[in-house]
């Protein structure tokens, strides 16, 4: 379908194009042109945007979809195009067929593109490899543990050893077992007096200065998921500084709360990696602001019973494919970020850590693209989302910035 997008300002983080009452067009679910309609170009559908701005669609580095069709209804509903999934699923995706599979039904339900992650070791027990080639040939775009780390160190260097023979990128979440094994909160003044138990930055840091020692080793490119502190933003700044190929994301979520905000025992702002201090959230803004690390939902789509339980026995998580774009751009507002490049941080940075061609409107790209209206305020009800993940510190509160449209591969799914 040739379809024409009008009156809306286009903005394309990768090519610092940002233009104000331009039209873009597609055909053959490709960009084919912005400002002047290709020739012979028909419209069979236009899209009027005026008072909205059209962009590449997001990326989410990072998201759960515990049931397939409702969380991929609402990263469209939330502008997000592609979705990266992590492989702690039931079975674990450590299997190609099972990877294989999950492809398939994403493209069956022909709404966002879905990017798994494989599964580093057999059952992510960190002790056997996964088939890593079978599960990138079956579309894997990454391997990784989630959140379950590699307890021993040896089997993770040769694991990344493995990795870097075919330049397969690992994602890893640096937390130290021995150090966050009984924790729930983070270690300090505030966790001390609710009597949670704590987990020290120095989970974080120990296990970035491991996994950047075995990168110097192995030369294997590692992307290092949801940072949580101002001394783990320090470590991944010398070493990308190195000239090593380390690549990091923060949650969103971690970029506008604090331990604070557990308030009263708030399951809702229970998170792995535990939310820190102003000063850690202050230096995760800084190095997103600065194009250091991606933005990402961390979208984990929790039951409510799972969440009506005292602080210590509730799930960590919360949903935020649907809040990612207007927690991002609340984030720009209140850091002074200009708004392409907050964009950057969830399109073509997510990108190219994939090592994509996604995450941008340049002609002849996939006709990916999210339609917002940045000026539209909206509240943050169970009732608002469309994940079966009702789950949200923001619960209650108004959002600014809703998502009109949503194209995938030149589809309207939204």
């Amino acid at each position: 379908m040739n379809i024409e997008i009008c009156n809306g300002r286009v903005i394309d983080p990768k090519s610092g194009l940002d233009r104000s009452n331009t039209s873009l067009f597609i055909v053959d679910r490709k960009i084919a042109a912005l400002g002047e309609a290709p020739a012979g170009f028909v419209a069979e559908r236009t899209i009027d945007a005026a008072g909205c701005v059209v962009c590449p669609g997001l990326i989410d580095l990072g998201a759960r979809l515990n049931s397939i069709e409702a969380e991929l209804a609402a990263a469209v509903a939330g502008g997000v195009t592609s979705v990266v999934v992590p492989p702690d699923a039931d079975p674990p995706l450590d299997e190609p067929e099972l990877a294989d599979r999950l492809v398939h039904r994403a493209k069956e339900i022909r709404k966002a593109r879905v990017l798994p992650l494989g599964a580093l070791t057999l059952g992510l027990k960190g002790e056997r490899l996964s088939e890593l080639a079978g599960l990138k040939k079956a579309g894997c775009v990454a391997f990784s543990q989630a959140k379950v780390p590699v307890v021993d160190t040896e089997a993770l260097l040769r694991a990344l050893e493995y990795a870097a023979s075919f330049d397969f990128p690992v994602f890893l979440h640096p937390q130290d077992y021995w150090l966050s094994r009984n924790g729930i909160a983070h270690d300090g003044e505030l966790s001390a007096r609710l009597g949670l138990a704590g987990i020290p930055v120095a989970a974080e840091t120990i296990a970035i200065a491991t996994i950047v020692q075995l990168v110097r080793d192995t030369g294997c490119r590692v992307h290092l998921t949801r940072l949580s502190s101002a001394a783990g933003v320090a470590l991944v700044k010398a070493a990308i500084g190195e000239g090593l190929p380390v690549s990091c994301d923060i949650g969103v979520h971690h970029l506008l709360l604090t331990e604070n905000d557990i308030g009263f025992f708030n399951t809702h702002a229970r998170f792995l990696p535990p939310l820190r201090t102003r000063d850690d959230r202050a230096a995760l803004s800084a190095a997103a602001a600065a194009g250091l690390a991606a933005i990402c939902s961390d979208h984990t789509p929790v039951g409510a019973d799972d969440k009506l339980v005292p602080f210590g026995e509730a799930k960590p998580g919360a949903t935020g494919l649907e809040v990612l774009l207007p927690l991002t751009l609340k984030w720009a507002e209140q850091e002074g970020v200009a708004l392409p490049a907050a964009l950057a941080r969830i399109t073509c940075a997510p990108a190219e850590i994939l090592g994509l061609s996604g995450g941008t409107l340049a002609i002849g790209a996939a006709a990916d693209l999210c339609i917002f209206d940045p000026a539209a305020n909206w509240t943050l009800t169970p009732e608002a989302l469309k994940s079966r993940g009702k789950n949200s510190p923001w619960l209650g509160y108004q959002m600014s910035g809703k998502v009109r449209h949503t194209l995938v591969d030149g589809r309207l799914v939204f």
